[in-house]
């Protein structure tokens, strides 16, 4: 099996070198991995800072320490704006609308360079793989384009 991939990955690195639809992919690829891993890590981050700020309250309010109030009443706020970044920014729906994108990426690259359906067969599986990525990459773009204009109150750029 390794030597198959191997194989597989020494064959997309010859195309790559020529081919633009290639690399292309492969560009793509790396894009919605690279995003799909920031707007994890941002979710992550968040998503733990809060549930550590959240924990803290009520054992600082039950020490009874002078200036607890302003402690916990600072966590409180901290709370409040990382749960409005998380909604402004959507980071876990970027991290999942990238990742699933990214997948379906490869699993056309690697169907492609099986020569696996839906490219056996047929009369220039070149030009339907640059299709199918296109039309990957247009799918992810108009669900996003498709958010930011169903989100109310921001401002529409023109």
């Amino acid at each position: 099996m390794k030597v198959e991939l191997r194989a597989m990955n020494e064959s997309s690195t010859q195309l790559r070198d020529s081919d633009p639809i290639i690399e292309r992919l492969e560009d793509q690829l790396a894009w919605y991995d690279r995003k799909s891993l920031a707007n994890q890590r941002a979710y992550k981050r968040i998503k733990v800072t809060e549930i550590l700020a959240a924990a803290i309250i009520p054992f600082l309010a039950g020490l009874g320490l002078p200036h607890t109030g302003i402690v916990t009443g600072g966590l409180g706020v901290l709370i409040t704006v990382l749960e409005g970044l998380l909604h402004l920014n959507q980071y876990q729906q970027n991290w999942i609308t990238y990742r699933s994108t990214c997948e379906a990426l490869k699993h056309e690259k690697y169907t492609y360079l099986g020569n696996a359906a839906p490219y056996a067969n047929v009369a220039d599986p070149h030009a339907l793989l640059a299709e199918r990525i296109e039309s990957l990459v247009s799918q992810e773009h108009a669900k996003w384009a498709s958010t930011q204009q169903q989100e109310p109150g921001k401002e529409q750029k023109g």
